[in-house]
Order: structure tokens, then C-alpha cells, then sequence
């Protein structure tokens, strides 16, 4: 039973879709709202853990390929917009090898952790005080309208690295490729990472660590709720559970209430029932083979022209561009 007597005019965009989602069935949570403060600080523990392969792979691509990829983009002054740029640890690697060449470029990271762009920011400056940096903070699309025109017209550049595709289904990536390339112009680039199909055990440890740092990066979610919203939860109820298809290829996340229990969150005047055993939906993270990466191109007219795997072929970033 779900009992709510807030209306939701006055209430943060986090509030009202923890609102929808706590009240749905089967319930669920956002996950771009994994990251705030504390839950930045967890994903980076993640990237550093011995079965999370994808940030090493993808490093290792960028690290092999920066001067293919820079060969593709010439002499011509283009705009360097990176879609949930996050630390930009992966792209300080073409960054680093775009300033050896000399490339004529300006960088928008766009993330929705504004604590994330800053630190970024602060960074890159005191590496490249000369590099033009504008951090964009917020929503993708919202972010990409904000972009200042240029007279005449100069390449786009678009990278949309670690797999972050993979948190939509097929039909939401297609949708977001779609909605992406409107607001880009023939010849412009698109970088996109691809999480491959590999052995399950594998997949299942990257999602499911033996520190236990994926399993607080979940709680942190409920934890933020508390925080921000006067929540109660109590995460040691809440046991994490990642699942693998392997048709499908989607990694689920979950957290399984272990317990009957009743969850009050101030802000929303909301009290959400749990039975012993029920989900709350956490996230979704696909992995992809190679004909499902050629339909979705087809599907949003976007042309491959290269893909760039690393040595195992756990990984691969695709650079489309735009027909």
C-alpha cells in the first residue's frame, strides 16, 4: 500500500520522479540519480576495482587509437562536446594527444553533477590553462541547446563514451541516437562505447564486486533519499541483485527488500509498503554485439565508420558520423 497526500508542484524534478517511481509497479529508480557528492565518489572507487573491465578497456582503446581518431578530425577547428563527461579521466587521453598536435578545438563537458564539472574544470586548467573549457551542467539535450553558434558552421565532435548507452533499452538508445543527431549537422562525429557480449561470470563481477563497493553505490541511492528528502530507509534491508541475460544482453540491477517492511519520506508526506522479497528496479545496463550496433545505425542514419576494441574485445568505442 502506497498512501501520498503531496502534490508534486513545488517539488524538485529528484522528489517528484522518486514520487512516480516508489509509487509504480513493479517500483523503481532513476539511475542518473546515482550521482551526487557521495555517489561520485563511490563510481570512482568502481572504476578502480579488478572486475570492473570496462574503464580499463576503454582506456586502452583511446590510448591506441587517440591518433587515428585525431587523423579522422584534420586541421579544421571542430567542438569537443562529451555527453556525461564525468571525471573525464578516459578523455584526458585524447585531450593529451590533441594538444601534441595541436588541434584547433574547444571542449564542452556535459554531465549533471555540477561538483563533478568543477572538479574537472580545475583540473584541465591547471594542466591546459590555454585549453577553452565550458562545462555544461545538465540533462543531455537540455545541455546541447545551450552550445553557442558558430558563423560559419564548425564540426561537431560528439562522445558519448563507457557504455553509457547501455543504461537505455534498445528502443530508448535508438530514440536518443535519433533525438542526438537532429541536433547535429552531415559530417559531424559521433564517439559512442559499446559494452560487448562476453562471458556471464564476467559481466556479473563488474556489477557485483567482492568489496562490496557496487552494493554501497546502490544504497547510496536510498541514502540520498534520506538526505534530501527526509527519507527513512534503512539500506542493510536492502540486499543488492544484478542479473545477466545473455539473449537480451541486459545487466539488471536490483535491490530486494529482505524484509515486510514500511518506508516514510518526509518531503513527499509518502509512505511506501514493501513485502519481504519485493524489487525496487535500480538500473539497466546493456551489452551489445555488433549487428545490433549496425541496426542501430541503420535505424538513425548514422554511418560507421570505424570500430576501435580492445585487445581482449570486451569493449569497443564506434566513431559514426552523421549522413
Amino acid at each position: 500500500m502506497i498512501s501520498v497526500t503531496k502534490t508534486t508542484t513545488a517539488l524538485s524534478a529528484f522528489a517528484q520522479d522518486v514520487q512516480k517511481g516508489l509509487s509504480s509497479s513493479p517500483k523503481y529508480l532513476l539511475s542518473k540519480y546515482f550521482y551526487d557528492a557521495e555517489g561520485d565518489r563511490l563510481f570512482q572507487k568502481i572504476m578502480e576495482l579488478p572486475e570492473y573491465y570496462l574503464t580499463r578497456c576503454e582506456e586502452e582503446i583511446l590510448q591506441t587509437y587517440s591518433a587515428n581518431l585525431a587523423d579522422f578530425l584534420g586541421n579544421q577547428p571542430f567542438d569537443l562536446i562529451e555527453l556525461g563527461a564525468g571525471d573525464g579521466l578516459k578523455t584526458r587521453v585524447l585531450l593529451e594527444h590533441f594538444q601534441q598536435r595541436k588541434l584547433q578545438y574547444r571542449y564542452f563537458p556535459v554531465d549533471i553533477s555540477r561538483n563533478i564539472l568543477m572538479h574537472l574544470q580545475e583540473k584541465l586548467h591547471q594542466e591546459w590553462p590555454t585549453l577553452p573549457v565550458f562545462p555544461l551542467e545538465g540533462e543531455y539535450f537540455t545541455a546541447l541547446k545551450k552550445l553557442p553558434a558558430n558563423d560559419p558552421p564548425i564540426r561537431k565532435v560528439v562522445l558519448f563514451l563507457g557504455s553509457t548507452i547501455g543504461n537505455m533499452s534498445l528502443t530508448d538508445s535508438e530514440a536518443f541516437l535519433q533525438q542526438l543527431r537532429a541536433q547535429l549537422a552531415p559530417g559531424d562525429l559521433v564517439l559512442v562505447g559499446f559494452d560487448l557480449k562476453k562471458k556471464p561470470e564476467l559481466i556479473l563481477a563488474a556489477y557485483n564486486d567482492s568489496a562490496g563497493v557496487t552494493r554501497a553505490f546502490n544504497h547510496n541511492h536510498l541514502l540520498r533519499i534520506n538526505r534530501e528528502l527526509g527519507g527513512n530507509f534503512q539500506p542493510e534491508n536492502f540486499q543488492h541483485w544484478p542479473l545477466y541475460h545473455p539473449v537480451t544482453g541486459h545487466t539488471k540491477s536490483y535491490l530486494l527488500s529482505t524484509i515486510a517492511q514500511s518506508v516514510y519520506i518526509e518531503a513527499l508526506e509518502l509512505q511506501v509498503d514493501f513485502a519481504a522479497w519485493e524489487a525496487i528496479d535500480m538500473e539497466l545496463s546493456k551489452k551489445f554485439d555488433q549487428a545490433e550496433i549496425e541496426l542501430l545505425a541503420q535505424q538513425t542514419h548514422l554511418q560507421v565508420l570505424m570500430y576501435f576494441k580492445d585487445q581482449k574485445e570486451y569493449f569497443t568505442d564506434v566513431l559514426f558520423v552523421v549522413e
